[in-house]
């Protein structure tokens, strides 16, 4: 996967190959690494030089200090740093180890790789294309992995969507008793990403695409940037 090469005409393509034919309302998850490739957002560490506050940090973590300077130009803002882990919120709002830059499946040890300048747009494109190349209603969602706090491991999570509605309001309805529910929102985009990844993987196994079929999701254009909770609601600040 390089620069300029089209991701949906790859997965159509890979698809044709494996038998697969896609039906209207699969869902298409596709690990961002790629997306990013696609995109250009690979960072060769060769070029970077590392400012004063990258060295610092850098000597607290053990990272390469080039490194950190890319999570620096990847952050809004560096909200800790402490044992060797920097957590930061990105340019896209999502809050998370390193800004998403990933030294792991970049190509060698001079390369770090970065979450897509859009993934929603990204998601669009890639959806829209991928409609062309089939004639069907498609979904599509870009997930990365992420940590959560106060628990151990990481999962998928969506950082870009089309075609589907990311999150299921389902305030109003009642419960086997009868009770309303008051503050049900379910994130299906993330419990998507995060089954997928049991497909996908986050090491050696090479399958950067997982297929989704059977899941009765809303369609939507609402964006994945709507899962990130606004600041007045954040209780852990």
């Amino acid at each position: 996967m390089g620069k300029g090469d089209n991701i949906a005409e790859i997965i159509f393509s890979s698809a044709t190959r494996a038998a697969i034919v896609f039906q209207d309302y699969d869902i298409v998850v596709i690990s961002h690494t790629i997306v990013s490739r696609a995109e250009g957002r690979l960072v060769d560490l060769r070029t970077i030089n590392p400012s004063a506050e990258a060295l610092e940090i850098a000597e607290k973590t053990g990272k390469d200090a080039r490194h950190v300077e890319v999570i620096l130009r990847e952050s809004k803002r560096i909200l800790r740093v402490e044992r060797g882990v920097i957590i930061s919120e990105s340019r896209h709002g999502i809050i998370s180890a390193n800004a998403g830059v990933d030294a792991s499946n970049a190509g060698g040890v001079d390369y770090v790789i970065t979450l897509p300048e859009d993934p929603d747009i990204s998601a669009a494109r890639i959806r829209q294309d991928l409609k062309r190349l089939t004639g069907k209603e498609l979904a599509v969602i870009i997930c990365d992995t992420s940590g959560r706090p106060f628990r151990r491991g990481t999962v998928n999570i969506a950082i870009g969507c089309s075609g589907i509605n990311p999150l299921w309001d389902r305030r109003g309805e009642k419960d086997l008793f009868g009770r309303t529910l008051t503050s049900k929102i379910t994130c299906v985009a993330d419990e998507i990403a995060s089954a997928a990844e049991l497909v996908i993987g986050q090491a050696d196994e090479g399958t950067p695409v997982a297929l989704v079929r059977g899941y009765l999701f809303k369609p939507g254009e609402v964006p994945a940037r709507a899962i990130i909770r606004p600041d007045e609601e954040n209780l852990f600040k």
